[in-house]
């Protein structure tokens, strides 16, 4: 469910009130933990996180007017959605899967990139916001070149 929202707390207070919270709360470990270098901005209808063009002004490669992707955050119809696309290129995913069962009893509900909560109360917050330190703009900025240069 893409927002037409422009900034970061247009698309909060838009969101629904079982949501509002949960994204807020979200939001604020996510800018806490995240890195320097990436941004906050409203990206494909969601809250995004990014490497700015100043830090990489190819861009990202299937629109280069875009800034590089790296997580986005939404409050889709039937879940809250996480997207990283580190664990995506498979960074740090196996930490990944060998933390999560430390964070919670849920299973794991997880595509290429997104991570699936039903409920609020289902999100993994602190497991989250240590996986937002795990990869600095840099490393990032390095992985995605070394994929993109295999196209």
């Amino acid at each position: 469910m893409q927002s037409n929202a422009t900034t970061p707390e247009e698309y909060i207070n838009s969101l629904p009130e079982d949501r509002k919270a949960i994204i807020t709360k979200l939001r604020k470990v996510i800018l806490k933990h995240l890195p320097k270098g990436f941004e906050e901005q409203m990206s494909y209808g969601m809250l995004g996180y990014v490497v700015p063009h100043k830090l990489y002004p190819k861009g990202y490669h299937v629109n280069p007017k875009l800034p590089l992707p790296f997580i986005n955050l939404a409050s889709q119809k039937n879940h809250i959605a996480f997207y990283h696309s580190g664990l995506y290129a498979g960074l740090h995913l196996d930490w990944f899967l060998k933390e999560w069962p430390k964070h919670t009893t849920r299973k794991l509900d997880m595509g290429k990139s997104c991570i699936r909560f039903k409920k609020p109360e289902d999100v993994t917050i602190d497991l989250l916001g240590e996986l937002c330190t795990r990869i600095t703009t840099e490393e990032w900025i390095a992985s995605y070149e070394k994929v993109i240069s295999r196209e």
